[in-house]
């Protein structure tokens, strides 16, 4: 039997939940239902729409504090229950449920932005996505470029010479060059709205055997290109299809609720900023019904690029988002340990409990299973404005500046 979920107050919220500032999305059933946009306020949810009918213009309003705060709108009950009606549902239409925090932004992702990560796509792209090569590979790779190339500083004069010794062995790589040359690895995790919240499944390509969680920061970057917030993310990835080519990389990570976001965005404000997110660490735990366990964490304090370096590398005057994007900063944290055979690493099993908790943005949670087999996505931008039309939210209220004015 697979592990419950169990969601929870204390696992879903930040250990100072009474200073933060925290936003969502849920999903209201009914004639006159749909997502909401949502504020956290003592651990009660407050529907907030009829303000800023979508997640993107709530994070670029200058104001968007004083909305999470202050604004006025319907009170929807106790987070409690919208958690266990989450778990007991998952994303059923007829019932409420939470949903990822994001909406308009494009779900964007930096890889191998940790040198424990680079080693790992290096192994991967050397046994050909075969898991049960990995294990002679890293031994061969380590061997010869050491185990920690975290002081090695993404295009630095050190970087250059790093790159021209391993060229004169043979022994360079796209991942090396992504991870430590001048420009960074960008890709598009997700479209809009296809991202999933806490408490529902995540999936898995039918054709991959070798795959694993990647426990990450996601920033909340507005269009001008500020970074206003933070959540958690699980990157599922694939790591057979990746290791097979880095041409499939597309069909490695964005499949049918492949991307969780959630299980908030902690918009920043006096307790809570950048310098945070910098320094968080990130924590993991997957239990599977066969009773295997799996822990780690991840610290943001070994990433290569900072992350105002990485959404300088997404988004700028080469790039706009006029709604916005997500960033997952990356992750340290590619799981080696045995599940099987000796030598044969790590997998998921169909079932597994995932568990991302970072202290002072809560939890995130999910089961694993397969993306043909979890509810499929059908709930895109035209049926989101089509909804928030019959709802009367598209109208920007007289009093409310337009987010484009705002961050011009």
């Amino acid at each position: 039997m697979a592990p419950v979920l169990g969601l929870t107050l204390a696992q879903t919220l930040p250990e100072d939940a009474a200073d933060a500032t925290l936003v969502g999305r849920a999903w209201l059933p009914g004639p006159q239902g749909g997502p909401c946009v949502v504020a956290v306020r003592g651990a009660q949810l407050v529907d907030i729409t009829a303000h800023v009918p979508t997640m993107a213009a709530l994070v670029a309003r200058p104001d968007r504090l004083a909305l999470a705060r202050e604004a006025q709108g319907p009170a929807l009950g106790p987070l409690a229950e919208w958690l266990a009606s989450t778990e007991t549902h998952g994303p059923d239409a007829a019932q409420r449920h939470l949903l990822a925090p994001c909406d308009l932004q494009v779900v964007k992702a930096a890889g191998v932005t940790f040198a424990a990560s680079m080693l790992e796509r290096l192994i991967e792209e050397q046994a050909r996505g075969d898991a049960m090569r990995a294990h002679a590979v890293r031994a061969s790779i380590t061997t010869v470029i050491g185990a920690d190339l975290a002081a090695v500083r993404p295009g630095s004069a050190q970087a250059q010479e790093l790159r021209r010794v391993l060229v004169a062995q043979g022994l360079w790589s796209q991942y090396l060059e992504v991870g430590i040359g001048p420009d960074a690895e960008i890709f598009t995790k997700a479209a809009p709205l296809a991202s999933v919240g806490t408490g529902v499944g995540v999936g898995l390509h039918p054709g991959s055997h070798w795959n694993n969680p990647e426990p990450e920061v996601v920033l909340v970057v507005t269009p001008a290109g500020e970074i206003v917030g933070a959540a958690l993310g699980n990157d599922v990835n694939l790591r057979d299809f990746e290791g097979r080519s880095a041409l499939l990389l597309g069909k490695a990570k964005d499949n049918n609720a492949s991307c969780a976001v959630g299980p908030f965005v902690r918009l920043f404000d006096a307790h809570y900023g950048l310098q945070d997110v910098a320094s968080a660490v990130v924590e993991l735990r997957v239990d599977g019904a066969d009773g295997f366990v799996l822990a780690g964490s991840s610290s943001m304090a070994r990433i290569s690029r900072s992350p105002s370096e990485l959404v300088a590398h997404a988004m700028g005057a080469h790039h706009q988002y006029p709604d916005g994007i997500m960033l997952f900063c990356g992750t340290m944290f590619a799981p080696t340990q045995d599940r099987g055979a000796p030598g044969q690493g790590f997998t998921h099993h169909e079932g597994d409990r995932v568990a991302i908790r970072s202290a002072r943005l809560g939890g995130l949670v999910n089961r694993v299973g397969r993306s043909d087999q979890v509810p499929p996505w059908r709930f895109g931008i035209g049926a989101l404005m089509g909804n928030l039309a019959a709802r009367g939210l598209l109208g920007v209220p007289s009093s409310v500046r337009p987010a484009a004015e705002a961050v011009a």
